[in-house]
């Protein structure tokens, strides 16, 4: 057998939430359960105009590039020795099919949680048998999309459910859509009395109960049972394109998982423009695919944060912020990541899809006096926006021995009140502060890090550019515009497997 190595471990993948008993038969008849599927269509940029990209899906485009398999063999799983390199589908559903299983009700999430503890250490004994040098070098990625994070979680927390065994083997957790926090119906989380098509899965107190947290308030923590920097969410900003509950949910979300629900406290995620599930959705999609591989075989993460010193004011808002009038101001930030010779973004949090960073101005320079008039009471904490956190594969760098990506960056206002009034007689609609193509080219020599950047709206990003500064060991690119804007871009990248 095949001597296992990191981080090219089985991938196991837990399907989201059927609703029906139409629903359940119709996934188990499918031996992949929509990682398969792929797409050919692609949205390019907010006009909604239709790409042909073919994206062979997650499954083929895993046997192409990694060397994995499936798990099946002459119409059934295989129930001997699988090598490392495999793709295993969590079939929770199998019982509540009428063919095939006992025609049973759907397994609760505790059931479907139980039942993956099991897989996992089935699949130890399948890829290492009595080997104790490969036991010992086993670990296991999940992969999971929406209620399937959930179910990956209730392993992952609950003592009561699961082996203890199981729990240690899981190296890391990738989740499409995920509903962290739960799912909100017009505003308001789903109840927990609708039990009916186990539709109270979703609803705060229940998601607590299963995942055995103390607090129903908000939901979207591991509370403390597995690494928050092993645990990666890929949120969706389409709702154009899911079925009829987007009019339910809201344009501030997948179609079904709002965004500010779709991740976890303190984990990475990314934001990308695209539906919960379909032909341009999350798992269909190159940039989910791209994120999945990074993050589970990448070795490099780089976060971003952006340090604002200076925001400037209009001409018209100036003036009357110097007679004494009360200025009060908000903002968005955003940004867009491209690899070097990539076609799709790693990150794309953009107003026209509502993902964009949102702040107030005392959130940012609480205490300037300018334009929030004083500083707010209680003392309030500055609230720099965190742009991205991407992860990068060093083994995928076809030039040299640099990471080359190029960040797209501006901040706009949203509005200007002067003395609570809005500001609109000379108001330009969503003027931009700053924006900026920024090219970053990091490399590794002697353990160090070694970060240079372009500014490419006016030099050419194949340059060699600037040498950063250093700042509480993260990489310092100084922003400006002739408007007045000024920040620090702070970029931390560390290796990370």
């Amino acid at each position: 057998m095949k001597k296992i190595k990191a981080p090219y471990y089985p991938i196991i993948y837990v399907r989201g939430f059927a609703m029906t008993q139409s629903a359940m038969e119709e996934t188990v008849a499918t031996p992949f359960m929509g990682f398969n599927l792929g797409s050919t269509k692609i949205r390019k940029e907010w006009d909604g105009e239709v790409v042909r990209h073919i994206f062979e899906s997650p499954l083929i485009r895993l046997m192409k590039d990694y060397g994995y398999v499936d798990n099946y063999t002459d119409g059934a799983e295989n129930e001997g020795r699988i090598p490392a390199r495999s793709v295993i589908i969590h079939r929770y559903y199998e019982q509540a099919d009428r063919d095939i299983g006992t025609g049973e009700a759907a397994p609760t999430v505790e059931e479907a949680a139980e039942g993956l503890s099991t897989l996992i250490l089935k699949t130890r004994e399948q890829v290492c048998g009595d080997d104790p040098e490969a036991r010992n070098a086993f670990k296991v990625h999940l992969v999971a999309h929406s209620m399937g994070g959930l179910i990956v979680r209730c392993l992952l927390q609950n003592d009561r459910i699961g082996d203890k065994e199981a729990k240690k083997l899981v190296d890391k957790v990738f989740t499409y859509g995920t509903p962290h926090n739960g799912i909100e119906i017009r505003g308001v989380n789903v109840p927990r009395f609708l039990g009916g098509w186990d539709i109270n899965n979703f609803n705060r107190r229940r998601i607590a109960e299963y995942l055995q947290l103390p607090d129903h308030d908000r939901v979207d923590t591991l509370n403390g049972k597995f690494p928050e920097s092993r645990f990666f969410c890929h949120i969706g900003t389409n709702h154009t394109d899911y079925n009829l509950s987007r009019l339910a949910v809201g344009p501030t979300s997948d179609g079904l998982v709002l965004i500010s629900n779709g991740s976890i406290q303190g984990a990475p995620r990314v934001y990308t423009n695209h539906s919960h599930s379909g032909h341009y959705g999350l798992v269909n999609s190159e940039e989910g695919y791209q994120n999945m591989t990074r993050f589970l075989f990448g070795n490099v993460m780089v976060k971003c944060i952006m340090e604002v010193e200076q925001l400037p004011l209009p001409p018209t808002v100036r003036k009357a912020h110097a007679a004494g009038r009360q200025i009060r101001a908000s903002y968005f930030f955003e940004s867009s990541v491209m690899p070097r010779g990539g076609r799709f973004r790693l990150s794309d949090r953009r107003t026209e899809t509502n993902s964009a960073i949102f702040r107030k101005f005392d959130d940012l320079l609480p205490g300037n006096g300018a334009p929030g008039g004083s500083a707010p009471s209680g003392g309030k904490d500055t609230r720099m926006p965190v742009l991205f956190s991407v992860f990068l594969d060093t083994s995928k760098i076809e030039t040299g021995r640099t990471l080359v990506f190029t960040v797209d960056l501006s901040v706009r206002s949203t509005e200007y009140r002067i003395s609570g009034n809005l500001f609109t007689r000379q108001r330009i609609p969503e003027e931009n502060l700053f924006r900026e193509k920024v090219t970053l080219h990091a490399s590794m020599t002697d353990g160090k890090w070694r970060m240079r950047y372009n500014l490419t709206d006016e030099e050419w990003g194949e340059n060699r550019g600037h040498e950063a500064g250093s700042q509480d060991g993260k990489y310092v690119i100084p922003l400006s515009s002739r408007k007045g804007f000024r920040a620090k871009l702070l970029v931390h990248p560390e290796m990370f497997r």
